[in-house]
């Protein structure tokens, strides 16, 4: 046996020890990489769609209570707009986020404003609850939206 051939062998012996851990270094990397993503993924999503809701919530608030005949019925109207925008996303409006404000003036009177904000949390997809009942991880979101009232509408009854 030439010196040439030995390293052959031993070439070969460490080929036949290596076999098999390209599919475990695969599964390793890939849940060690594609998991974490694949949370990120939903966690940016979970955090957008409040987004979204968030500001077609206001917006929508916001043109139920300026269109109202009083401002009594403009906040009843004002929450159930911005419930029916959470509902679209398939999010629920957190009680007491929505707050509507009347500016420049007496609530619906022509030329005033309507300051309609909504600040809430957004908890982070499959995180555990604690024993107190809350998310650990909870992403704050906050959106307004300014509407005036129309200059040539009559006087609120």
């Amino acid at each position: 046996m030439t010196k040439e051939h030995g390293s052959a062998l031993s070439d070969r012996g460490s080929a036949l020890s290596d076999r098999g851990s390209a599919l475990i270094e695969f599964i390793a990397l890939g849940v060690g990489i594609l998991v974490p993503l694949a949370y990120l993924a939903l966690a940016a999503s979970a955090v957008q769609a409040g987004v979204f809701a968030s500001t077609q919530a206001v917006r929508e608030a916001g043109r139920a209570f300026v269109t109202s005949a009083t401002a009594a019925e403009g906040i009843s109207r004002a929450g159930v707009a911005a419930r029916l925008a959470f509902d679209d996303h398939a999010i629920d409006l957190p009680a007491d986020a929505l707050r509507v404000t009347c500016v420049g003036g007496p609530c619906l009177t022509p030329g005033s404003e309507v300051l309609v904000e909504l600040d809430w949390q957004v908890p982070l997809p499959w995180l555990p609850v604690d024993l107190a009942g809350s998310a650990p991880a909870l992403v704050p979101i906050s959106a307004d939206h300014r509407i005036p009232v129309d200059d040539f509408r009559g006087l609120p009854t």
